[in-house]
């Protein structure tokens, strides 16, 4: 996985694509990015600032960690219902 890109570098790159001065292409090139990740750069920024509708970084990450907690508690859950179910048959079974 490439190296993230600096918060500052993010902005100006975002304050530059929107001004308008160059193609997003263009610039992507210029600043050694691709031109698809310029783009979502400046769409998730358009997000966070309530220009276009869709989740904000912030809910994003929470999001993440909501749907990382849900897989440990399924798995919990999984490994309850199977030693509750193991112990029950040990109890039904005549010794």
């Amino acid at each position: 996985m490439p190296k993230a890109h600096p918060p500052e570098f993010r902005r100006r790159a975002i304050e530059l694509a929107r001004a308008g001065g160059k193609p997003q292409s263009e610039l992507a090139r210029d600043l050694g990015i691709s031109a698809s990740c310029l783009r979502n750069w400046v769409a998730q920024a358009d997000k966070d600032e309530g220009v276009k509708e869709g989740l904000t970084s912030t809910e994003r990450r929470e999001l993440a960690e909501l749907r990382r907690k849900n897989r440990q508690l399924e798995l919990e859950n999984e490994i309850l219902r199977k030693a509750a179910a193991y112990f029950a048959r040990d109890n039904v079974l005549p010794k």
